[in-house]
């Protein structure tokens, strides 16, 4: 409610017992200030009155904190009613008083100072649980009234606007995200995602059955989910307490997020598995050709190790064929991690065969750079006009024989090479001669 206490005046023409006698001009002031104050108090009661908080709890089936709170804000209000018609009877008996005389006689003054400054004013006892229960009235100034009707304004407004706040925040976002809860669990259902069969349909079960209830217990007992600001001081300040809402809105956002994750696998789920099936021939093709290079490597490579060559892995392509089977049935939950797991082992699996491939080659891939250095050096040569040098003419047909036989020894090979490129480096070099070109 807020509104002033009205000052009757501090000073007057003469005093009573209780204190100074106010004067005419003080009187009409204060008069003045008190019908203001009046008009104030009951628009502030009418508002509280027509309230859509307190309508809502008059008529709603409460329980809790709530319920006890209520009992209480209706008492208060009730109490409330009957102060304002108190103070009202108060402000008109003091205005009959001072529209008896144009000027009013000292008689007059002091009744009015009385009325406007003494405990004046007789109200309804304050119900409780001690001594001062048995008090049936109570006498009280105006201020003192107007000080009780501002406490119990402030402490009714709280708990209206407190559950007007909670019910209108509440109710619409859980129904908003029950409704998306049901979308959710028929979206599931169409891809074989339900209670007892998947963890998501579990979790969408069990959201369901959250917002039921925390939606009674909203509209039965808002003020639990009320959080009051400390030291507000705006009668009802706070706001509505959402976390257990806002965690049920995170645990159905996880579980929309995983059935779109097996949607996707629906729509995509016949061209990875082509993908995998294609990831696989090529691992298989991979392996042969690396089995056939081992046999080619052993027969024309001598003293060299040659690592042995192992096939696909059978469980493999067993769990492929029951992805295939999950895709013909519309077992889209299941297939979708299986689908996942297959193709990394796919993809392991087809590097691990290129791996094979270039272990088992490698001889091979020695041979053909020991051929082409040497070649590379038989031609530097040969543009230089040292072809018919004898001593490099002997040691390239040396290095040739070794690297064109079978099966080629790799340490003897290499070592020919590099005599004829020590050879073919003396010679080369400035002032180079044939001595020193016939060691080992």
């Amino acid at each position: 409610m807020g509104v002033a206490r009205a000052d009757p005046g501090a000073e007057g023409s003469g005093s009573t017992a209780g204190g100074p006698v106010l004067d005419r001009d003080e009187a009409d002031r204060a008069l003045a200030r008190l019908g203001a104050e009046r008009e104030a108090v009951e628009t502030s009661l009418l508002a509280l009155q027509d309230h859509a908080g307190r309508r809502l709890l008059e008529g709603a089936a409460l329980t809790g904190t709530t319920a006890g709170r209520w009992r209480t804000t209706e008492a208060d209000i009730t109490r409330l009613w009957a102060y304002f018609d108190a103070y009202s009877a108060a402000v008109t008996e003091a205005r009959e008083v001072r529209s008896r005389r144009r000027w009013p006689g000292r008689e007059e003054l002091a009744a009015l100072t009385e009325l406007l400054r003494g405990a004046s004013v007789t109200v309804p006892g304050t119900p409780g649980g001690g001594p001062e229960a048995a008090v049936l009235a109570e006498r009280l100034s105006l201020a003192e009234l107007v000080d009780r009707m501002n406490t119990l304004y402030a402490e009714s407004l709280a708990v209206v606007v407190a559950a007007d706040a909670v019910w209108s925040a509440l109710p619409a976002r859980i129904d908003l995200l029950a409704a998306e809860q049901r979308r959710t669990k028929s979206l599931a259902g169409s891809v074989g995602v339900l209670p007892g069969e998947h963890p998501a349909g579990d979790d969408l079960e069990r959201i369901g059955r959250v917002l039921t209830v925390l939606r009674e217990q909203v509209v039965s007992d808002p003020l639990s989910f009320w959080v009051a600001s400390d030291g507000g001081a705006t009668p009802g300040a706070g706001r509505p307490d959402t976390r257990r809402y806002d965690r049920e809105a995170r645990a159905l956002e996880e579980v929309r997020r995983e059935i779109e994750a097996v949607l996707q696998v629906r729509q995509d789920a016949e061209a990875r598995l082509a993908r995998l099936r294609d990831v696989l021939s090529r691992a298989d093709r991979t392996l042969a050709e690396a089995r056939t290079a081992r046999g080619e490597v052993l027969a024309k490579i001598a003293a060299s190790e040659v690592p042995a060559v192992n096939g696909p892995p059978s469980a493999l392509k067993e769990q492929v064929a029951a992805a295939a089977d999950h895709r013909r049935h519309g077992r889209w939950h299941r297939l979708s991690p299986l689908l996942e797991a297959l193709e990394r082992r796919a993809d392991d699996e087809l590097e691990r065969a290129r791996a094979s491939l270039t272990a088992v080659t490698a001889p091979l891939a020695v041979r053909a750079e020991l051929r082409g250095r040497l070649d590379a050096y038989q031609a530097k040569v040969s543009r230089l006009g040292l072809a018919e040098d004898p001593v490099l003419a002997e040691r390239y047909d040396a290095a040739r024989r070794v690297l064109w036989s079978a099966p080629c020894d790799l340490r003897v090979a290499e070592e020919a090479v590099l005599r004829f490129q020590r050879a073919a480096a003396e010679a080369l070099a400035p002032g180079g001669s044939d001595d020193g070109r016939g060691g080992a």
